[in-house]
């Protein structure tokens, strides 16, 4: 679900399909009743996966810019392009570890004037310190998916799962029948 690249497909010996998160994502997101929301990406290169979501909303989109200052996988958002005051900020995301980028993110976009905060990753890995860093910080929900079964650290009250195992029963019935998936993508 929700490869972090393409390229990920050809790694396997036998067919692989990638399933999208997005339409449970967005359910969740509609469920928050935004007044104004905007899409934001956290950096350019989820900016097309973000456009997807920003599109399902009927929602502007917004893109981070982060900066990598040096070799190490630390990287600091430095300012936000698009207009976000006065709106209800979607960070939206393939997945999250430490919650570092979505927090810096959610900051620049309150300096910015966004009224709300909130986040939406497909996958929450969440290691040690994620929760303290999600609980300090200006995002007033983030929604994840089910995909990762164990978490090493208890969900902050902040932190909603959303199940896609229809998503999955409904792919895997579609290929034992024969029949095309893309059908479950359609927007």
């Amino acid at each position: 679900m929700d490869l972090h690249a393409p390229q990920i497909q050809g790694f396997f010996r036998i067919p692989v399909d990638d399933l999208y998160a997005r339409s449970y994502l967005c359910d969740a997101i509609r469920a928050e009743g935004l007044a104004a929301p905007v899409v934001v990406s956290p950096d350019a290169g989820f900016a097309k996966k973000a456009r997807m979501f920003a599109s399902c909303l009927g929602a502007p989109l917004a893109i981070a810019d982060k900066m990598r200052s040096d070799h190490s996988e630390t990287a600091h958002v430095i300012d936000v392009i698009g207009e976000v005051d006065g709106c209800d900020a979607v960070l939206v995301d393939d997945f999250t570890i430490s919650a570092g980028t979505l927090v810096e993110a959610a900051e620049q976009l309150v300096a910015k004037g966004a009224r709300s905060v909130m986040a939406a990753v497909s996958h929450g890995v969440f290691a040690a310190g994620s929760m303290q860093r999600l609980d300090a910080s200006p995002i007033r929900r983030l929604v994840t998916t089910d995909t990762i079964e164990t978490q090493p650290v208890t969900l902050s009250q902040k932190v909603r799962v959303v199940s896609v195992a229809p998503l999955f029963a409904e792919a895997i019935r579609r290929i034992h029948q024969r029949e095309s998936i893309s059908v479950l993508f359609q927007s």
